[in-house]
């Protein structure tokens, strides 16, 4: 079963081990360091802080700014006072953060210093009215110390109740509005019942997790929590910058990192890789989008590390299935192209436009059921009945299982080009561009044709010092797949757009094309 039994909620996490294992160390950030006893004392202040300065008030509490101890200080400190935590996305414009704010309704907003003045903007855009706390991390009496000021360190100890919401996220709005994901603490707490089952994801409490993937998605402060419920030490890194991540495996020696796939792609870019020393390095995590085969043959070759791949999404509340250490198979490429099989307590189910369940091999959306899916979306009980149906959570992913059970994502539902009366998935078509040697990253969209009802096109980044053009290109694709699946426009552009996890921003490409052509 659960392998802390005591700990129920997130608060929970820092009770027990500041209790049981008060001088072990919990967070580490450059030359900062915080025990556990350490980070139970500072989050009882913040949570009686809380309490006094809104007694009455369940509305979230939100913060802004990147990777920090602070950060971690609020969210647990946050969940004590019996308040639901509120990472905002500190890439947003003040203009999208107003969105997020007028749907929250948070009571407070703690503001790193490098982001108070967009949040002062955003507040001044919202029709919301919330107290702005402003803070500099890694101060000293900068920090959240002046806001503390005699406040005791005495945890209000408040009742949680298992199924309020832990855990605010917000969609990065790549389909339009933005969603308040709402994660409950039993949610959350069933993850860690997942991985107390799987023997993969054993953790030790001498592991070291390298905290480098933004805060406000669930490759970062998920798994934070997830290295914290197992009393390992998390060691923050505030952006995933590829020198940093090798300076910090050098001199942190992280035993786990969580990367996107294209932050693995950035650090095999890095000529500092071939010196660095992964040695203390036995898990590489990675998600968040499909990876290249290539790229994450050249990551097993080059790091020497064992590699999981995972799948899951905010709604699922972190993965659902996993792709094994030793079922990457560098002679197996067709392994490599899946995301796994499911995690203990999760049931997958591929289905057709009706409902109606598919055999192994056919495409068709993913649905998950598990006892941690998100609770719903925050005001929008219409989006909300959607995706949720009978248990059942309905991704959007197109995929298909083989006979080993293995399943593959083909790609995003809305995604899917249909040409001429043809299904043509998108991340087929990159694959096979990827496979030219000039081709560093490629995109792939669907776009209006009166002749055919969609055309595939294609935007590609070239690797630095190749060259190739786009008929030379169009001759390769044909050359691996069919030709109404080959691309009938190519544009070369410098960089491709991305969310802050790391997923090409396809909404972005179409209009930018749109606007072209125009």
């Amino acid at each position: 079963m659960w392998l802390h039994a005591e700990i129920r909620s997130i608060p929970d996490i820092v009770r027990y081990h500041g209790r049981c294992r008060p001088q072990a160390p919990a967070l580490l950030q450059g030359s900062g360091f915080m025990t556990f006893g350490d980070l139970d004392r500072v989050t009882n202040r913040i949570a009686r802080a809380l309490v006094t300065a809104r007694p009455d008030s369940s509305a979230p509490v939100a913060a802004i700014g990147k990777n920090s101890m602070e950060f971690l200080q609020l969210l647990f400190g946050t969940t004590k006072a019996g308040r639901p935590f509120l990472p905002l996305n500190w890439r947003l414009t003040p203009s999208e953060l107003a969105v997020v704010l007028d749907d929250a309704a948070p009571a407070i907003v703690f503001a790193d210093a490098e982001f108070a003045a967009p949040m002062r903007a955003a507040q001044a855009a919202s029709v919301q009215r919330c107290e702005l706390v402003e803070f500099a991390s890694g101060g000293a009496g900068q920090g959240l110390a002046a806001w503390l000021a005699d406040t005791l360190a005495l945890d209000p100890g408040l009742p949680t109740n298992p199924c309020d919401t832990a855990l605010l996220l917000y969609t990065s709005g790549t389909t339009g509005r933005p969603k308040g994901v709402q994660i409950s603490h039993l949610g959350l707490n069933y993850m860690r019942l997942y991985e107390s089952l799987e023997p993969e994801m054993a953790w030790q409490s001498e592991d070291v997790l390298l905290m480098a993937m933004p805060n406000f998605h669930l490759l970062g402060t998920g798994f934070a929590l997830q290295a914290l419920y197992n009393g390992a030490r998390v060691s923050i890194l505030d952006v995933p910058d590829p020198r940093r991540i090798l300076e910090s495996v050098q001199r942190d020696r992280p035993s786990i990192l969580v990367l996107a796939p294209s932050v693995i792609q950035m650090l095999l870019e890095q000529p500092a890789l071939a010196g660095t020393d992964f040695s203390s390095v036995r898990l590489i995590l990675y998600a968040g989008s499909p990876i290249n085969a290539t790229v994450l043959e050249r990551g097993v070759k080059a790091m020497q590390s064992g590699f999981m791949q995972f799948y899951g999404t905010t709604e699922t509340a972190g993965a659902v299935t996993i792709l094994r250490p030793a079922q990457h198979d560098l002679a197996d490429p067709e392994s490599l192209k899946s995301c796994g099989t499911p995690l203990p307590l999760v049931d997958i189910r591929i289905v057709d436009g009706a409902g109606n369940e598919l055999p192994d091999g056919e495409i068709g959306e993913i649905l998950v059921r598990s006892p941690a899916l998100f609770t719903g979306y925050l005001n929008q009980p219409d989006a909300t009945r959607v995706v949720l149906s009978e248990g059942w959570y309905h991704t959007g992913d197109l995929g298909r299982r083989d006979r080993r059970g293995l399943l593959y994502i083909i790609d995003r539902l809305k995604d899917m080009i249909i040409s001429g009366g043809e299904n043509i998935y998108s991340v087929e078509v990159e694959q096979a561009l990827h496979k030219h040697p000039a081709v560093a990253s490629a995109a792939v969209v669907g776009m209006p044709d009166e002749r055919w009802g969609e055309r595939v096109v294609a935007v590609v980044v070239l690797r630095a010092g190749t060259g190739a053009n786009a008929d030379e290109l169009k001759r390769h694709c044909r050359e691996l797949i069919a030709g109404y699946k080959t691309p009938k426009d190519i544009r070369f552009v410098d960089s491709l757009p991305l969310s802050s996890a790391g997923k090409i921003l396809k909404r972005v490409i179409r209009e930018q094309l749109a606007a072209a052509q125009s």
